[in-house]
């Protein structure tokens, strides 16, 4: 009785202690971890890459199941793959009129969707397409270079006044918070979609990326978009990026506009005379 007694007195220094250590070990894990990352000769994650997400969300951000993808006989080679969602909280927020707008580019997906007609992909779209998209960092520049169309991105570590019209890939300029690059992203037109769901934003769009290494081969990309012409509050999604392992990588070309020419315009050409 009075070992177990001496036992039951003992138990919670115990567990402290391993809780303590267990703390520890885990804080070593993590300064570990972050001392593992490759790192620039400025003492930030070094980026530089060539890098890939791999999940559903170029088809649609939120849950959805497999789905013939369009009214056309292409069998499973159209079909949408299922997928879960990628919005925190599962449901992007939208106003009741943008809700009846994304119902209508949904159904009309085929033709609406400015991808079939190979537009520049916008933010974040452009970031989980199934294409590798490469990273070029210096400290007062980033470029992102992605192979669907050979859309770029300028990401500006000084402060940079926008340009005087909105574009296709916005305006960025992004900064360093310990080991996350942010980046902040505005001055959108409004001829983007967010995937092929039909999710959509207007030209108030303002998106806040966060880019976090979480191994030498892997990043953490999180991007919160504000649109009060579409969306009720702000919303975020998430999702790993792999880097590309293959040793002869790189981004190839990808030149969309010749493939769509007869199918957007054909009707427009003049017919040959004999």
């Amino acid at each position: 009785m009075r070992r177990l007694m001496t036992l039951a007195l003992a138990l919670p220094a115990v567990v402290a202690l391993a809780g303590a250590l267990g703390c520890a070990a885990q804080d070593d894990d993590a300064g570990g971890a972050a001392a593992a990352l490759p790192r620039t000769y400025d003492g930030m994650p070094d980026l530089n890459g060539i890098w890939q997400t791999n999940n559903t969300a170029y088809w649609d951000l939120e849950d959805h199941s497999a789905r013939a993808g369009a009214a056309v006989p292409l069998g499973a080679v159209g079909a949408v793959p299922a997928g879960k969602s990628v919005v925190e909280g599962g449901e992007i927020p939208y106003t009741e009129a943008a809700l009846a707008q994304r119902q209508e580019n949904r159904e009309q997906w085929l033709t609406a969707d400015p991808e079939i007609k190979c537009f520049l992909p916008g933010v974040p779209r452009v970031m989980y397409m199934p294409f590798p998209f490469q990273i070029v960092q210096s400290p007062e520049f980033i470029l992102i270079a992605s192979e669907y169309v050979g859309a770029t991105r300028s990401v500006h570590m000084t402060d940079v006044p926008p340009p005087p019209i909105d574009t296709y890939m916005g305006h960025s300029v992004g900064r360093w918070e310990g080991d996350t690059l942010v980046i902040e992203s505005s001055t959108f037109t409004d001829q983007t979609w967010l995937d092929r769901a039909g999710n959509f934003h207007s030209p108030a769009l303002r998106v806040v990326e966060r880019i976090t290494p979480i191994s030498p081969d892997a990043l953490e990309y999180e991007a919160t978009l504000e649109d009060e012409n579409v969306f009720t509050r702000p919303w975020t999604i998430s999702m790993p990026v792999y880097r590309r392992l293959e040793p002869d990588v790189e981004i190839l070309e990808f030149n969309c506009v010749e493939f769509v020419e007869e199918t957007m315009w054909g009707h427009l050409t003049k017919p040959e005379t004999e």
